[in-house]
């Protein structure tokens, strides 16, 4: 039985493009080992990709983020919590998530997705031709990252994209690490409060769009409440741009560092799709985020778990696991494995995961087809990455053409 944790959460990067490095030494040495947190308790980490696939889709392991053992990343998130707060899909149990997420999925399938191909090939024109109109050096965060991800799914809520300054600032203080607990929970309920004035202002007459949708269905089914709809489009609004535009932007780094790669998309458009699913695996920009608290005592990897006791999935760690992809620490677009945990997996996989692929698919085809010659404005170690994030990324990209 181990008594002592040899770690700290979370741990630092060496490198921009590579996990810590002590996941590989966890991984190999020690693969469920304990952990000490930000708020002083401790969790088991769970770093080897079978056992991560294992934990996730077992119903031993809540996701209930409101009880007061689950494990907190984040210094005082736990205080920063309303007492009324809704419960989103992410933190919710069976019998209750099934429901739930039965009742949005429908928006999400590929067919839907489909039939929005067209308006996301004009928003990415769009912005790629504000880009190339603008001077330069730009910055691509700003012009492309950002607003292509950010107005897909506004339009999808029916949410005005001319509020998008005030949902992205106050993101961007729910996932830096450094954020009081106070002002994390003020910009949480910011953005909640939001949502809960713009579906109250939706529900005379439900317009034809996601929120709209969900009110008349959920009332035809006699289970309609404003705030948990409220806390669905929290979720969807904030997930929805964050996750997408650090992966633009980390993504389009990685092409430009590794031009043989770049240049197998440019000739076989049928090869970003392959792309796409390595980024998703190389970069892994959600690490930690499955996190669950153990409800029954289980045993994973050899290591007994016991009731009550926190446990971290390090989904980073699960996609560099040489036991699941060959070479892991190789960026290799021909990989085709899409058995990676970037979304999550089990019953919380991601409910956008299909909307994240079509997105960076319109963008990586369109943003080299369209500006071969781009490069970037500075050197690789000087690009702002978010090592202070929950969700990794970069808070700038200059580039040139």
């Amino acid at each position: 039985m181990i008594t002592a944790e040899k770690h700290e959460f979370p741990m630092a990067r060496t490198c921009p493009f590579a996990p810590p490095p002590a996941y590989e030494e966890i991984r190999e040495e020690e693969p469920v080992s304990r952990v000490r947190l930000p708020d002083g308790g401790w969790a088991w980490v769970v770093s080897r990709h079978e056992d991560v696939r294992t934990v996730l889709n077992d119903r031993r392991f809540s996701a209930d983020r409101q009880h007061p053992d689950f494990p907190q990343l984040v210094k005082g998130a736990a205080a920063a919590r309303r007492p009324d707060e809704e419960r989103t899909l992410i933190e919710m149990d069976a019998p209750e998530h099934g429901p739930a997420r039965k009742a949005v999925l429908g928006e999400f399938t590929v067919r839907r997705l489909e039939a929005l191909r067209p308006r996301i090939q004009e928003i990415v024109d769009g912005q790629i031709d504000a880009l190339l109109a603008g001077p330069q050096p730009g910055d691509l965060v700003e012009s492309l990252s950002l607003p292509v991800p950010s107005l897909v799914i506004c339009e999808m809520l029916g949410v005005p994209y001319a509020d998008h300054e005030f949902f992205q600032e106050h993101t961007a203080k729910m996932f830096k690490q450094s954020t009081p607990p106070e002002q994390r929970g003020a910009a949480m309920g910011a953005i909640q409060g939001y949502m809960v004035d713009l579906i109250a202002e939706k529900e005379e007459n439900p317009p034809d769009d996601l929120l709209g949708r969900q009110i008349v269905e959920l009332r035809a089914d006699g289970t309609y409440r404003r705030t948990a709809l409220a806390g669905m489009g929290f979720l969807l609004l904030v997930a929805g741009h964050e996750t997408t535009a650090n992966m633009i932007s980390l993504s389009t780094v990685a092409f430009l560092r590794n031009p043989e790669q770049l240049a197998m998309i440019k000739a076989d458009p049928g090869n970003t799709l392959n792309a796409v699913e390595e980024m998703l695996r190389y970069f892994t920009i959600v690490d930690a985020a499955a996190s669950r608290l153990c409800v029954e005592d289980t045993e994973i990897g050899g290591q007994l778990i016991r009731a009550g006791e926190g446990v971290l999935t390090l989904g980073h760690s699960a996609n560099r696991d040489p036991r699941a992809f060959e070479h892991p620490d190789e960026l290799d677009i021909e990989r085709g494995a899409r058995h990676h945990v970037a979304f999550g997996f089990g019953p919380h996989q991601c409910l956008g995961q299909n909307l994240a692929r079509m997105e960076l698919q319109i963008v990586f085809d369109t943003l080299f087809r369209r500006v071969p010659t781009l490069e970037l404005a500075v050197d690789v170690d000087e690009l702002p990455f978010k090592d202070d994030a929950n969700i990794y990324g970069l808070y700038q990209l200059p580039v040139t053409w």
